[in-house]
């Protein structure tokens, strides 16, 4: 708003300045016709050549007689003769008019061809000026935000250190756990699924607590997914049979480029969420098939406007089942890196349907040993 308003009034003032300019020529062009004519008396006089010959300014000029017919002009034909001053495409005009007609010129106009040109520099100038403030403004704004904001960057960055120190305390002592179930002897099965369901449980949450806070890049590599995902459901068996749920499994095997973590993680999440919004006694079935996976469970699902939310980071669909919000965040991120479709199916009541799209690799599945523990 400012460059406007200073460009308004400059172009104003120059538009001012020529008007004064191009009349005082004017003005002075009439008076030197004046004197030509009280001296006029010589037969050889050439009215056409005296006006030709006549020392004028910068101006192009035009000399008309009464009827507004040329006798001398620069300028051409010209209709506006009433105006003493006015701009025609971006072209100024002055018209004097001398009623005595000295040498039978009654109209003086004047043409100026600059005005368009000096308003095109004006505005340039008036935009380089704004960018250069706007860059400016710009440099002073990043170094005083990274000043103002370098508190919150430090404390953020001891939270994050925090959190980690404190996932990686915990890693231990849920291995212990896992570990010692296995060698409990003579203690009820039923306490003893339950504690490692809950064992498991906790392992899932420290796998996706540590997910955000590792910024090392992870090697890819083939993976045969329906192994991925065998191996996860019976990683997370205790949790599907503490809530009594069928899992149906129609799997293909099919190739995939990824780290073998990030795959993991994947498949819990998805797991996971179908689990946990479940109710006692309802299914889940997972299908592998030309590169897609779904994830169907017949669970508690979701309202359309509760999706466009559900996988932003600590939203929860679902106060009543708990999490951290973070694992489809989790989903989406991995889907994002290797590319992979992401798609939700799901109506309130009717359980929902995660659908993912593997992009396909022509590479062969290697074996990897590590899969199969």
């Amino acid at each position: 708003m400012i460059g406007y308003l200073f460009f308004e009034n400059n172009r104003a003032s120059m538009k001012n300045a020529m008007k004064f300019e191009m009349m005082y020529q004017a003005r002075m062009l009439s008076s030197k016709i004046i004197m030509t004519a009280m001296k006029e008396g010589k037969k050889d006089f050439s009215r056409e050549k005296f006006l030709k010959d006549l020392k004028h300014s910068r101006f192009k000029v035009g000399f008309y007689d009464k009827y507004k017919k040329p006798i001398y002009s620069e300028i051409g034909d010209i209709k506006e003769f009433d105006k003493d001053f006015f701009v025609k495409n971006m072209k100024c005009y002055t018209v004097t008019e001398d009623k005595s007609e000295h040498l039978g010129i009654h109209y003086i106009v004047l043409k100026e061809n600059e005005l368009a040109g000096t308003t095109q520099a004006l505005r340039l100038r008036i935009i380089g000026y704004l960018v250069l403030s706007f860059i400016l403004m710009g440099v002073v704004g990043y170094f005083l935000g990274r000043l103002f904001l370098q508190p919150v960057r430090e404390q953020i960055e001891s939270l994050d250190q925090f959190i980690s120190d404190t996932t990686h305390e915990l890693n231990t002592p849920i291995s212990a756990i896992l570990m010692t179930i296995q060698s409990i002897k003579g203690v009820e099965e039923k306490k003893i699924k339950r504690l490692e369901a809950s064992a498991k449980r906790l392992s899932i949450m420290y796998s996706s607590l540590t997910c955000r806070l590792e910024g090392k890049v992870q090697p890819e590599e083939i993976l045969d997914l329906e192994k991925v995902i065998r191996e996860r459901v019976g990683y997370v068996k205790e949790l599907i049979d503490s809530k009594r749920l069928s899992v149906k499994l129609e799997l293909e095997s099919t190739s995939v480029l990824m780290n073998e973590r990030s795959a993991y993680r994947l498949i819990d999440n998805l797991l996971s969420n179908a689990i946990k919004y479940s109710d006692v006694g309802d299914s889940i079935k997972i299908t592998l098939k030309d590169n897609v996976l779904k994830v169907k469970d017949t669970g508690i699902g979701m309202d359309k406007k509760v999706q466009e939310d559900i996988f932003k980071r600590y939203h929860r669909a679902n106060e009543e089942r708990g999490g951290f919000g973070i694992g489809l965040d989790i989903v989406l991120s991995i889907c994002r890196k290797y590319k992979i479709k992401l798609d939700l199916n799901s109506r309130n009541g009717e359980g929902s349907t995660f659908i993912l799209t593997f992009p396909k690799t022509k590479q062969p599945i290697r074996h990897n040993p590590l899969v199969s523990r």
